[in-house]
């Protein structure tokens, strides 16, 4: 028997999180989007170097567009090559996408942020949540609710023990 390839583990191809929008938002719906990216992005991505924890998607002259993602350079990047870790990067979606993401944008006051960052075969992926902030009150019932949870696989693990 072979042993198997660490990429073979379920979650594997997560490159990155934004876990401060889970715990800001509601979020409402989730919708998968291409990212046009250039060669010395996506070897960094490879290489597990990003962030998208303060980043957020614009709508502009009809297109959909990731900003402040951070995509670190390798320092094995080219030379020739001007690396900017910041840049804006265009997000892949359908015209019915994008035309029914800004409708709800504009008329019901929906927000879309990017949730996570992923491999799907050789592309990367932006899973986008179309979502509604939260009040105070909203993430602390969110957190009892956690807790509670929490709280409850314990009691039901001690009683199947004892």
């Amino acid at each position: 028997m072979t042993k198997k390839n660490s990429k073979n583990k379920a979650g594997s191809n997560t490159i990155a999180l934004n876990r401060t929008a889970r715990h800001e938002y509601f979020i409402e719906e989730k919708v998968e989007a291409g990212l046009s990216l250039l060669g010395w992005e996506v070897k960094s991505l490879r290489a597990g170097k990003a962030n998208i924890g303060e980043a957020y998607i614009s709508f502009q002259r009809g297109e959909a567009y990731l900003f402040g993602a951070t995509f670190l350079p390798l320092q094995m990047a080219s030379s020739h090559v001007v690396c900017d870790p910041t840049r804006l990067r265009k997000l892949l979606l359908s015209r019915r996408e994008l035309d029914r993401l800004t409708g709800l944008i504009e008329r019901q006051g929906y927000t879309v942020v990017p949730l996570a960052l992923y491999w799907k075969g050789p592309w990367v992926k932006v899973e986008i949540g179309l979502v509604k902030g939260k009040k105070d009150h909203d993430k602390r019932e969110a957190t009892k609710e956690r807790e509670w949870s929490r709280e409850k696989a314990r009691i039901m693990k001690n009683k199947r023990l004892g």
